[in-house]
């Protein structure tokens, strides 16, 4: 009989301990499930966070790069309305500078205008005037011509009138005159000139060559053409090779 109570009472305590456990167990449970719960909704929200971080970030990408493509063609612009502005100032002031000269021209017929009526003569009488003075002109332009060129066969004639009375006579040629050498042959001792009758060369007229200031030699001019001459080397007045390029002057220029 004692032993069947302890039985019972021993079944009695291990179901008290299993219900005690039980109860302890399913507290876990809820509280793991609770818990569980808790972290889903964390990450839903945090995923649902990310995924409007997302979509907040693709939007703003978005912006930039319409920002980005507006701030270009802006530039663009810009400097399409600089270019515009430059060109339209440039415009201005060619025309400013069209306007002053028409102006000036303006003035200056008026001038004219006015110089004419003091004259008393009609526009018809003016051109004429103005066709003879023209006339004129030209014809004195054509006497001086022909003066220079009679000035010039009057010196030729005079040299060689003086060399025939004379034949040492020296002959002056221009102080201004400078040439140079087109040609040197070392073989026969002559020169060929850049200068010739209308630079003023006489024949028998005497030069120095030189380079870099030194003296290089002294000629004598033995033919002339217009812009043109040839002279042979003076015996004992080769003091070294002459080179084309080489510098001639007078050795007796004119006083």
């Amino acid at each position: 009989m004692l032993l069947r109570i302890s039985l019972i009472l021993a079944i009695a305590a291990g179901l008290a301990v299993g219900v005690l456990n039980f109860v302890k167990v399913k507290d876990k449970i809820t509280e793991l499930q609770t818990k569980l719960q808790q972290q889903t909704e964390r990450a839903d929200k945090a995923e649902k966070e990310r995924d409007d971080t997302r979509r907040e970030l693709t939007k703003t990408k978005t912006e930039l790069t319409q920002t980005q493509a507006t701030l270009k063609a802006t530039e663009e612009e810009k400097q399409k309305a600089i270019a515009e502005a430059t060109t339209q100032s440039k415009r201005a002031d060619k025309l400013n500078e069209d306007l002053n000269k028409t102006r000036t021209e303006r003035d200056e017929a008026q001038q004219e205008l006015t110089a004419y009526k003091v004259t008393g003569m009609n526009p018809q009488q003016v051109a004429n005037a103005n066709k003879q003075i023209k006339e004129l002109s030209n014809n004195l332009t054509g006497s001086q011509e022909e003066n220079r060129l009679l000035g010039q066969k009057i010196r030729k004639v005079e040299n060689e009138l003086a060399l025939y009375k004379d034949t040492t006579h020296v002959v002056p040629l221009p102080p201004t005159l400078q040439g140079k050498v087109l040609v040197s042959d070392p073989k026969w001792q002559f020169v060929v000139l850049n200068v010739g009758e209308d630079q003023g060369v006489l024949p028998a007229g005497e030069l120095l060559i030189n380079r870099g200031g030194k003296l290089v030699a002294k000629v004598r001019i033995s033919s002339v053409q217009k812009d043109r001459s040839v002279a042979n080397v003076l015996p004992g007045w080769q003091l070294g090779e002459i080179f084309e390029g080489d510098l001639a002057i007078p050795a007796n220029p004119a006083s």
